[in-house]
């Protein structure tokens, strides 16, 4: 996939109506600070589309981004910040439950973990939450530039035994430093595209 054209189409908040898109919706869920927003603009070329922050917790909306008017990557609120409140928290949990329930063009959602560590409660209940909707999350283990080459199956083995993957789970290490991952979802995108043609 080379993507050439980009834009920030829609933001959803709280009390929002989702958008009735026509195209292919790719979700992109995690953890305030995995690094959720750098792995979408290191997909996008662009250094700041996405926002990031060093503090977590920034995005607060569901936000869709149109790109080369073939699919959206739909970029759901960080979750698990600690600091956040849990008014806050039970909204953004909301949102997301509401787009996973609503959503009629999603192709494929992308769970990110910290691939450092075992994936926490929030993970797992994420987790549940993509699977009892019949979707097949493809797990992105960010950060993968923090482990040694050497430590990368046992760390993806941690996390598929966490999540109690099936065997034919897809795991691809990624980091936003060395860009590591990004041509196999590249490749992944053009398959689910390809797919949803046929």
């Amino acid at each position: 996939m080379v993507i050439k054209n980009v834009s920030l189409e829609t933001v959803c908040g709280i009390t929002s109506k989702l958008p009735d898109n026509k195209l292919p919706e790719i979700a992109f869920a995690g953890k305030s600070n995995v690094g959720k927003s750098s792995l979408i603009n290191g997909l996008m070329n662009r250094k700041s589309l996405a926002r990031t922050s060093s503090s977590p917790g920034k995005t607060q909306t569901i936000n869709y981004y149109n790109i080369n008017n073939e699919l959206y990557f739909v970029d759901l609120p960080g979750y698990g910040y600690a600091r956040a409140n849990e008014q806050v928290k039970a909204q953004w949990g909301k949102m997301t439950e509401d787009y996973l329930h609503q959503s009629r063009k999603i192709a494929a959602v992308f769970l990110l973990v910290d691939i450092r560590h075992a994936p926490s409660e929030n993970d797992r209940i994420m987790y549940g939450w993509i699977t009892d909707r019949g979707y097949k999350p493809v797990i992105i283990a960010t950060k993968a530039d923090k482990v040694k080459r050497s430590q990368l199956p046992k760390q993806i083995k941690l996390i598929c035994d966490t999540f109690e993957t099936e065997d034919d789970a897809i795991v691809i290490p990624y980091s936003s430093m060395d860009k590591r991952g990004r041509e196999e979802i590249y490749e992944l995108l053009d398959r689910i595209l390809a797919e949803g043609a046929s």
